[in-house]
């Protein structure tokens, strides 16, 4: 009887401690959903950031990038990220790029643009084609 016990107990305990050691990953949405917003804020961050905005051998670093807004159901969604990046490359000429902020937040794009157009190709919904949005929506958070 305390053999019995001892099994059921096992296998419906087990379950529930397996789920707790390696939890059930996000779907390909849910990741470009949260990545998406993780731009968005680091982008209004750097914009702010003392490093970036104060003037460096007085040049202006990041105050005139335009806010960038990740919609991942907006379709000019990808072209105005390769804008963004774009800007960002051009930040080399100002010596600004090379902080690791920036550097970390064009990662973080290139590997949403991977993301959306490789791995969650057949999962993404378009539902808007509006590309002022992406500019001038700001991040809430």
């Amino acid at each position: 009887m305390l053999a019995h016990t001892a099994l059921v107990l096992v296998l419906v305990l087990m379950p529930v401690v397996g789920a707790q050691l390696y939890p059930i990953p996000p779907t390909c949405y849910t990741k470009v959903l949260t990545m998406g917003k993780e731009i968005t804020q680091r982008a209004a961050e750097i914009k702010q950031d003392l490093n970036t905005v104060s003037l460096t051998r007085g040049i202006e670093c990041t105050a005139h990038l335009p806010d960038l807004y990740i919609d991942v159901h907006n379709a000019c969604v990808m072209s105005t990220m390769n804008s963004y990046l774009s800007l960002l490359g051009g930040l080399r000429e100002r010596r600004c790029s090379y902080t690791r902020k920036v550097q970390s937040l064009a990662g973080m794009i290139r590997q949403l643009q991977f993301i959306m157009s490789q791995k969650c190709h057949g999962e993404l919904v378009y539902t808007h084609d509006n590309c002022e949005a992406l500019q001038y929506r700001r991040w809430r958070s």
